[in-house]
């Protein structure tokens, strides 16, 4: 809550109000805006004060228009919101903004948007416009009118809404619900924020208020322009170190949660994720209350706050314009956006090193404690000191700057040795999403004369060796115990936070006797304190990441790449017709209506590099692939498998022969290929960027709908989890594998051309994928894929083509193949003797047959199967099971070391 020309890491934006009197209008506009925007300043007169206005239209005057009242963050003034004044007035608002008592040009005593003055004043505003000729009212004297602010205003625009039945719709941002529960959590004095905001509201205004304007000489010393009954509450606080009842109720007097139950227009909730100041249980209290009371509710957790800066002041201003449009224009086209959203990291943008932004989405806010899991902490009862004074204290939020290191990873944690207790989780099995509150039960004991202990509980991300560990937000929960020296339980409800832990890592809770932020005893205690239970954690399982905004290069670049690839392709098409070289015809093929329904027919297929001369790549190559197939593409290692898949995805252009698919002729960038999804020779990532973005990008780069990309089914077959939201670079091989597969999957292809798609997967994974496999294929559509383990292509296969030096050395059904010799395998319950073995030699129509560790080898010569199993029945010999004797691993030797 600091001065935003003095310091912007507190970006605040509130309201507070005018009426009556008489001023000096202006008109300004912006050269070369549409509409012009006309600003009229006047400083209008109040009771005990006169306040500094200014009031901003655009467009046609004699149009009736909705009108909005734009306050501003305390230590600040009506400047601070011009810009967004301005950019909604060119959106058809009268839009009113103004200086708060106390700040900026205004007169009058700051009273904490006190109801019979700062709250009082937004009413006498709103009567000022309900007389504006160019204002929409509802009824005489009632505008349609709504209310916007952070901070400081963020809790004006709720009180207006509580006080005034003329609010009809209302976007706080950053701001509190319960001022006492803010400055005051849980009985705990915050002590240096609350000596920040004191300050700077003491002596700025005396500070730069003309002489006319500053407070009298009888104002209590290092008063201000604050009440007086505020100075001397805070001053008593502060000096005791904790609230007493007179301090909450005057805070709370003033606070928007003593007519909560009054606040029923719609209402968008904007908390920043980076706030100490007021943290995101406030904007979980409102959120409850106003709903409560039947009116439409949206929560939007933001980046930044007042310890990071409003990281996203464009994106949330769009986000409040269009919550007016539809609530006050009524505009039911105008996109109010999600029930809940809240902003997440997307890792480091390379190219100007600023962290990149995504929205995760749900349809209804899912409060503090949601969904929660449950992990054990290990540790046994711990004593530990608070020590003489609260020094040296613990360090977790910096007011003002403390949210900006932890978004860069950078954050300052710091716990003194003998001032602490900590409990450790096992290790996490998988990646966990926390999104909103974690809580758990201690079991607390205090040597303090009082009985009474102070803790400070926080929630560390702890990496793999133990030493790297991370304090999300750089939040930290205070709580005052009472009656504890016998012991006594307390639920700790830790600070709320949106966080990623990953697999492998530990969620270790630290509970300290001190903390930079707040008053700690000053008399020196031991503290003794157990876990009870278990750490609760909230998973929002139904807040799904959504889509992030790209820099422009990174989807142009790939277009541009792939835009110069073709137009190489058609030179070096048109060069190759013009030398007489042999080539594909310069005009596409008709489409064959035969062919319509077949995912693929390759007829003649032929490639040879310029480099080999006398060597083919791919050489007369034919075969066809129907519907519902899983087609195994074999060969060693330079049979022309991948020369044929790239082909196959018009990558490179054959020297003869054709390639059809669903009946139409492949060429680069012929529309038939966006049916053909493909992961060939491994895919490239952008290692900067998360899982989850990278193939939004991927998609966007194809030009076709977000809806049609059947994201959710992609992700779901890749398996990764919240991984997804973690930068590529991090990934393993397999993870990498799995990513490549789902990109290669997004759209629901009807054929999927899969290139060693199991390479970097681990046993479980690769019995998962052919099991994706064989579904996918079930489903009606096809897939090719082309593997060197044998054995999960005779598992997963229906039909196989065998190359061997660029030639088809075998293609049909799997069983065909692998069943294709004259040699059966015989199984026996028990050994045979030699005589056994001769009689069954002796049968008609067998050549031979061999003893076996595992049976019987019998090459038939005219005897089929059937009567070889009559016959075996009919000597007696023990048969447990007649089979071919290949495996594919053996019908793969024998067709590639008889190939020509």
């Amino acid at each position: 809550m600091f001065r935003r020309r003095r310091d912007r890491l507190l970006a605040g934006a509130a309201a507070l109000a005018v009426v009556a009197g008489a001023g000096t209008w202006t008109a300004a506009s912006a050269a070369g805006d549409t509409p012009a925007v006309h600003r009229g300043d006047q400083v209008l007169s109040m009771p005990g004060a006169r306040i500094d206005t200014s009031y901003f239209t655009a467009g046609d005057g004699a149009q009736k228009r909705p009108a909005v009242l734009l306050g501003h963050g305390f230590g600040g003034s009506k400047d601070d919101v011009r810009e967004q004044a301005e950019h909604l007035a060119r959106d058809g608002y009268a839009v009113l903004t103004w200086s708060a008592r106390g700040f900026g040009r205004s007169e009058g005593r700051i009273g904490l948007n006190d109801p019979e003055y700062e709250v009082k004043d937004v009413s006498r505003l709103i009567d000022w416009l309900a007389a504006r000729p160019e204002v929409r009212l509802d009824a005489p004297g009632d505008p349609r009118v709504g209310v916007s602010g952070a901070s400081y205003g963020g809790a004006i625009s709720l009180l207006a809404a509580g006080h005034d039945p003329r609010v009809d719709a209302i976007a706080p941002q950053i701001t509190y619900w319960n001022l006492a529960d803010s400055l005051f959590p849980n009985g705990v004095f915050k002590k240096l924020w609350s000596g920040i905001f004191f300050t700077s509201g003491s002596t700025d205004g005396m500070q730069q208020a003309p002489p006319r304007q500053r407070p009298d000489a009888s104002a209590a010393p290092g008063c201000g322009r604050f009440q007086p009954e505020l100075c001397a509450m805070y001053e008593r606080v502060a000096v005791a170190g904790k609230p007493d009842p007179e301090a909450r109720a005057l805070l709370e007097q003033r606070s928007p949660s003593a007519v909560g139950d009054r606040i029923k227009v719609p209402t968008l909730i904007v908390q920043g994720q980076d706030d100490s100041l007021f943290p995101l249980d406030q904007a979980d209290a409102m959120a409850k209350a106003i709903a409560a009371n039947g009116a439409p509710v949206s929560v939007d957790w933001a980046a930044g706050g007042h310890d990071g800066g409003m990281r996203e002041t464009d994106r949330v201003e769009a986000r409040v314009a269009s919550w007016f449009d539809r609530h006050l224009k009524g505009d039911e086209g105008a996109g109010t956006g999600p029930a809940f959203r809240v902003t997440r990291s997307g890792g480091i943008d390379s190219t100007d090193g600023e962290v990149t932004l995504r929205g995760a989405t749900g349809d209804r806010y899912p409060g503090l404690e949601s969904g929660p899991r449950e992990f054990t902490l290990t540790g046994p009862e711990q004593t530990f000191a608070n020590p003489a004074g609260g020094a040296p204290p613990a360090l977790s939020s910096l007011p003002g700057i403390g949210g900006q290191l932890a978004a860069f990873g950078a954050g300052l944690s710091l716990d003194f040795p003998g001032q602490n207790a900590r409990f450790d989780s096992a290790p996490l099995t998988e990646d966990v999403r926390i999104t909103g509150t974690p809580t758990l039960t201690l079991k607390v004991r205090s040597t303090a004369a009082d009985g009474s202990a102070v803790l400070f509980g926080k929630v560390y991300d702890v990496g793999p060796d133990g030493r790297q560990q991370v304090l999300p937000s750089q939040l930290v929960a205070p709580v005052r115990v009472e009656n504890a020296q016998q012991g006594t339980s307390v639920r700790l409800r830790l600070p709320a936070i949106d966080h990623s832990a990953p697999a492998g890592h530990r969620l270790r809770l630290v509970v300290a006797a001190t903390d930079l932020g707040y008053a700690s005893p000053a008399a020196p205690a031991t503290y003794t304190v157990a876990v009870e239970g278990p750490l609760a954690v909230p998973v929002a399982a139904e807040v799904r990441t959504a889509a992030a905004g790209m820099p422009a290069w990174i989807w142009w670049l790939p277009l541009g790449a792939a835009a110069l690839a073709a137009a190489l392709l058609g030179i070096r098409r048109t060069g190759r017709g013009a030398s007489g070289a042999a080539g594909p015809r310069s005009g596409a093929p008709r489409p064959e209506a035969a062919l319509a329904d077949v995912p693929l027919e390759i007829t003649g297929l032929t490639k040879r590099y310029a480099k080999a001369q006398d060597r083919y790549a791919v050489r007369d190559l034919s075969f066809r692939v129907e519907k519902g197939q899983v087609l195994g593409l074999l060969g060693p290692n330079g049979a022309g498998k991948t020369t044929t898949l790239r082909m196959l995805m018009g990558l490179i252009s054959p020297d003869a022969g054709e390639i059809r698919v669903f009946g139409h002729a492949v060429r680069a960038g012929a529309p038939v290929l966006s049916r053909v999804g493909a992961f060939v020779e491994g895919a490239g990532f952008l290692p900067h960027l998360t899982g989850r973005a990278n193939l939004e990008l991927y998609w966007q780069a194809t030009g076709r709908p977000a809806e049609d990309s059947h994201m959710a089914e992609a992700l779901e077959i890749a398996g990764l989890g919240d991984a997804l939201e973690r930068a590529v670079r991090t990934y393993s091989q397999g993870m990498r594998q799995r990513l490549a597969i789902a990109q290669a999957m997004l759209g629901m292809p009807d054929l999927l051309i899969l290139d060693e798609p199991t390479n970097g997967l681990d046993p479980p994974q690769i019995r998962e994928m052919r099991d994706v496999m064989i579904r996918y294929a079930a489903g009606g559509r096809t897939v090719i894929v082309s593997s060197h383990l044998l054995s999960e292509v005779e598992q997963s296969c229906t039909h196989l083509v065998v190359m061997d030096r660029g030639q088809r050395v075998a293609a049909g059904e799997v069983a065909e193949i692998t069943g294709g010799g004259d040699t059966l395998l015989v199984t026996l319950a028990e050994p045979v003797d030699e005589v056994s073995v001769e009689k069954v030699a002796a049968l008609e129509g067998v050549g031979s047959v061999v003893a076996a560790d595992d049976g019987l080898l019998v090459r038939l010569e005219g005897a089929t199967a059937a009567g070889l199993i009559a016959e075996l029945v009919r000597l007696e010999v023990p048969v447990s099971g007649v089979g071919p004797h290949r495996r594919l691993e053996d019908a793969f030797l024998t067709l590639i070391g008889g190939a020509a």
